[in-house]
């Protein structure tokens, strides 16, 4: 019965984390938002300055490139794991494991090279 929970548990947690990953930039751009719309009703003008700033906080053209070659990365990482493990029951399940970053990675990459 106590093996069941941890993989309940590690689901649980990777579902708990995505979420407040998801909430904290929602909440982010939000109050970025929620600033912008109460300096213009307050008559206040926004500089070119505090535009460009804000224009940052946009993904660089680059983060595609990056993420996919970290997630390339990640599931070759796992891949080498699985070898080294050196257990037969365990290279499958790991090298399986292992293709959902990889083809994340190639997606992104993907995203980097055509989508413009």
């Amino acid at each position: 019965m106590h093996g069941e929970w941890i993989p309940i548990t590690m689901f649980i947690s990777l579902a708990v984390v995505a979420g407040l990953v998801l909430y904290f930039k929602y909440k982010t751009k939000h109050e970025v938002q929620e600033t912008v719309r109460s300096a213009l009703d307050k008559g206040q003008e926004l500089s070119p300055e505090l535009l460009d700033k804000l224009g940052d906080a946009l993904p660089s053209p680059k983060s595609d490139l990056r993420r996919g070659i970290m997630s390339i990365t990640i599931g070759l990482a796992i891949g080498a794991f699985a070898y080294l493990l050196g257990e037969e029951d365990a290279q499958g399940p790991l090298l399986a494991i292992s293709a959902f970053p990889v083809l994340i990675g190639v997606a992104y990459l993907g995203l980097h090279k055509f989508g413009k």
